[in-house]
């Protein structure tokens, strides 16, 4: 774990992304106040994740949840944030359901695929035995005719 918040930068091309999206157009960030700007969020990000920690040990649970971050909102006084929150992790939510969603019906169309494949092999093989069956048959017929017309001659 690190032991100072500067450990724990993020990484400077999300911060930069985060406020080009966050200003208007035309406005420039100097070095140093997207570098202030990181170390911010950072250790926003840590005390965030203090107080979820507080709660999710309250619950005699290891793994922070949604509720967690949610409540810790709140309890840092970022009611104002709460609702948009919520909607993104809604959002967030909807897109790993159909992303799932999606896996499944690939690993379905696969399986079809696979089925479908093997039950023409099944057809190929068995159209070969027939047909090595059918070359059989013949030479099965001419052994016994000259069987026959062996017994005949003797």
């Amino acid at each position: 774990m690190a032991e100072r918040p500067e450990d724990l930068n993020l990484p400077n091309a999300v911060i930069t992304r985060i406020i080009k999206e966050a200003l208007p157009d035309g406005v420039n960030v100097s070095k140093e106040a997207r570098r202030a700007i990181s170390q911010a969020a950072s250790v926003f990000v840590l005390y965030a994740t203090s107080c979820a920690n507080n709660f999710a040990m309250k619950a005699k649970r290891k793994t922070l949840n949604a509720g967690d971050v949610l409540a810790a909102m709140e309890e840092m006084e970022f009611e104002r944030f709460l609702e948009p929150l919520r909607e993104a992790l809604e959002v967030y939510k909807k897109g790993q359901k159909g992303k799932k969603e999606v896996s499944e019906q690939k690993r379905k169309d696969k399986e079809k695929k696979t089925d479908s494949e093997n039950d023409k092999s099944r057809e190929e093989e068995e159209e070969e035995e027939e047909e090595e069956r059918m070359e059989e048959e013949p030479e099965a017929e001419n052994n016994a005719e000259e069987e026959e017309e062996e017994e005949v001659e003797n």
